[in-house]
């Protein structure tokens, strides 16, 4: 039997005091809020924080659980070469501590938005939808699967 292998991965919503969200822009999907793969070893939270920190310079306390996705669907990478697994996401609200931003090697710029206005920077269909999600205050998560590349929303439901 081999074992089935998934990307883990984590976002953040970024809220400060002013309820303002972070975004940053990435090289190969515009503004979207961070986040990344968990890495072998690290806890949820950990790779959260650790992600928000090397996309941003921002430190943050991690919240609320705000969805769990699956995108179902394989893909080629931004490279056009490599293969790309099946990913298991979770989103999480994340309270600001402190920091400024600093481009990475991941973002180029980083700002504080309005919570309203997030939606006329996002341009990609998964970030749009798990922000959207955000934006509907419920107090459990929703859990989702999809596929990207077209983005076909499969199964939603809260749990």
């Amino acid at each position: 039997m081999s074992y089935p292998t998934h990307i883990v991965a984590v976002g953040g919503i970024v809220v400060n005091k002013k309820e303002e969200i972070l975004l940053v822009k990435s090289f190969w999907r515009g503004w979207e809020f961070p986040g990344g793969q968990v890495e072998t070893g690290e806890s949820l939270i950990e790779a959260l924080k650790r992600e928000i920190l090397e996309e941003s310079n921002i430190n943050v306390n991690a919240k609320k659980l705000i969805g769990i996705y699956s995108n179902i669907k394989e893909h080629v990478g931004h490279d056009g070469k490599t293969h790309v697994p099946t990913k298991v996401m979770m989103d999480f609200t994340c309270e600001y501590i402190d920091g400024e931003f600093k481009p990475s090697n991941e973002t180029s710029e980083g700002k504080w938005v309005a919570k309203n206005k997030v939606l006329n920077l996002i341009e990609h269909p998964t970030y749009a939808y798990r922000y959207n999600n955000y934006l509907k205050g419920l107090d459990y998560p929703i859990y989702s699967a999809y596929q990207s590349r077209p983005f076909v929303l499969i199964d939603e439901r809260t749990i």
